[in-house]
């Protein structure tokens, strides 16, 4: 079903909003990408105030030159990433690949950075190849996860947040020193110390960490009450069973590159993390990407995801406007 084209929410872009789809705009006849990213920088920007998400198509972004230009157009104070959970490559200043995650498994609905106290307020992606079977960048509106899921589950992740565990070492995930920026651990002990992290340096050269964050937030600039967290995703359960298997039975329990668990320190179980990965699977809105396409998300209304695919992907990505979570009036301690 196609929605009548409401030329207010689409500042007279030549938009539509399809059911099960994210906004698309389609556009023609562009000779320089940047040049009209520029001139239709405002208009993009109502559009994701109006609907969360939009998605561009006709551009024809054909590199990471270009795509960058685009980007850095397009959004102000790009971010550079820290905590990282996945390895990336760096294009440019603040313009990286998509995170390095096996085709094969799903990245499950999450918010950028959403374990930190500084977090995107938007993503910006460009896709310079597109896989030949799925591998789409889908969407879910925060605020319909929120009102879906069960009641007292949301109470009590707003009374006592979640927690986030990591242990970085040399051998899985992303080691300590690319995550932090820095091979200092003093560096690394200041950082955490300014940002609400517990640490522990293992005999082996390791780090452990953990933090507790808020899991339902309000978006600055109107209020709305959002679920904003990771906990779905950077838990133990959405892993392959055969790959939790195998990183319990080398590294032990306490020894995963992350798991989540209720702000108190209890198990979050594996049914809890169905709940909420159908809850977001309710409401999910998708498009596969074509080579040339452009997609903006407001970080804090829509969770993103990464479906598995087939092929050669190559989306660049961009975080814009920092937000800081004590200004989301987080409904529990920040660490």
């Amino acid at each position: 079903m196609v929605s009548p084209i409401d030329t207010d929410a689409f500042a007279g872009l030549n938009g539509r909003a399809e059911e099960g789809k994210p906004a698309i705009i389609e556009v023609s006849g562009v000779a320089d990408a940047a040049e009209w990213a520029a001139r239709n920088r405002g208009a993009l920007h109502h559009v994701v105030a109006q609907h969360g998400a939009v998605l561009v198509r006709g551009l024809g972004i054909r590199d990471a030159e270009g795509a960058g230009a685009v980007l850095t157009t397009l959004a102000t104070d790009l971010m550079a990433e820290r905590e990282a959970f996945a390895p990336r490559w760096s294009y440019s200043d603040g313009v990286y690949s998509s995170s390095k995650w096996p085709p094969n498994q799903p990245m499950c609905m999450h918010h950028e950075l959403s374990y930190a106290l500084e977090f995107p307020g938007m993503m910006l992606f460009a896709c310079l190849s597109a896989p030949t079977d799925g591998g789409a960048t889908a969407v879910s509106e925060s605020a319909k996860v929120l009102a879906a899921l069960p009641a007292d589950l949301v109470e009590r992740f707003e009374r006592e947040g979640w927690l986030l565990t990591r242990s970085y070492n040399d051998e899985i995930g992303v080691p300590w020193s690319e995550a932090f920026g820095t091979t200092h651990k003093a560096e690394v002990e200041k950082y955490c110390a300014a940002n609400g992290i517990t640490f522990e340096w293992t005999a082996d050269g390791g780090l452990r960490t953990s933090q507790r964050r808020s899991a339902v937030i309000s978006h600055p600039a109107h209020g709305e009450r959002l679920w904003f967290n990771q906990i779905a995703f950077l838990n133990q359960w959405t892993m392959a069973p055969e790959v939790r298997e195998y990183l319990v039975d080398v590294y032990g329990q306490d020894g995963l590159p992350f798991n989540t668990r209720f702000g108190n320190g209890e198990e979050i179980t594996e049914d809890i993390v169905q709940v909420i990965n159908k809850t977001y699977d309710s409401v999910t809105l998708r498009e596969p990407w074509r080579a040339g396409d452009l997609m903006l998300v407001d970080n804090l209304r829509m969770a993103h995801s990464r479906e598995p695919f087939d092929g050669p992907r190559e989306v660049l990505v961009a975080m814009g406007y920092p937000v800081r979570l004590a200004d989301c009036s987080p409904t529990a301690p920040l660490a």
